[in-house]
């Protein structure tokens, strides 16, 4: 039997990295997915991925900044699986640049998509996750939240990254002690990671800002393996496999006592 026997995940930012590596371990242990993702081939591969190894998934594209498409998709969630479990509130964009520079449309975007977008999917998955579910099945639910060692410290050149993964941090909290009140069973943790393996690095990464941030020289990229001991204690950069196991811990019972925490998986960064 898989962790998750019997639930049902949904999962934004899904066609790659984190948001893809996570659909398929929710899966392997047994949830029924939900996956979104502007990413509309990046997102079925990810679908093929677990159907082809005999779970259960669906795939729609979502811009997590449109609240009646949010409104839409959790519906269709209900009516494709019959019920709501696990929120994975996964897609994220980052634009590396000095505060100074930075356009308000760059800060806008960030802060629609990092922030906004959790909160939409927040909201409109809790009344979900609290409708009636069938006698003997799992009740409540876990939404885990994706944000990031940006979230924890500062680093130059990533003021806008810092400010939406921040907000994320703390709207986590907030929520988390809403759900607690209202003894819904519903918890709510972040997710923080380090430096992963992931497109989203090498995008914002583009003009060195991660690199600078973490000590690594000139034109150096922060995913280059040759360079990421000087960056990380441990000596190399994470994978999308790592911040997965996380979250399947997250959304099991394995996690029943955490509501409001923050899971830090960084390699150790945020601890020198």
């Amino acid at each position: 039997m898989g962790r998750l026997d019997g639930r049902v995940a949904f999962v934004t930012g899904a066609a790659s990295g984190i948001g893809r590596a996570a659909a398929i371990a929710l899966a392997r242990e047994g949830a029924g997915v939900f996956l979104t993702d502007i990413d509309m081939p990046g997102g079925r591969e990810t679908a093929k991925a677990i159907t082809d190894a005999g779970g259960r998934a669906e795939f729609r594209g979502q811009d997590v900044v449109e609240e009646d498409r949010w409104a839409e998709l959790v519906a269709s969630t209900l009516r494709l699986f019959g019920r709501l479990d696990i929120l994975v509130n996964n897609a994220g964009i980052g634009t590396g640049a000095s505060v100074t520079e930075m356009t308000l449309d760059q800060w806008n975007r960030q802060l629609a998509i990092n922030l906004t977008g959790v909160f939409l999917g927040t909201k409109h998955s809790i009344p979900a996750m609290r409708a009636d579910k069938p006698e003997g099945t799992y009740r409540g639910g876990s939404i885990i939240n994706i944000s990031s060692v940006a979230g924890i410290a500062g680093s130059a050149g990533l003021s806008g990254y810092c400010a939406t993964k921040g907000g994320v941090r703390l709207f986590t909290k907030a929520v988390a002690m809403e759900c607690a009140a209202a003894k819904d069973g519903i918890r709510v943790n972040s997710v923080h990671p380090g430096i992963i393996d992931t497109p989203i690095w090498g995008k914002i990464d583009e003009v060195g800002t991660i690199s600078a941030a973490v000590g690594l020289p000139p034109g150096a990229n922060a995913v280059d393996a040759d360079l990421i001991a000087t960056a990380s204690p441990l000596g190399f950069a994470g994978l999308p496999a790592d911040i997965a196991d996380g979250i399947v811990f997250l959304a099991s019972d394995e996690s029943r006592y955490m509501t409001g925490s923050e899971l830090v998986i960084d390699g150790g960064w945020t601890a020198h």
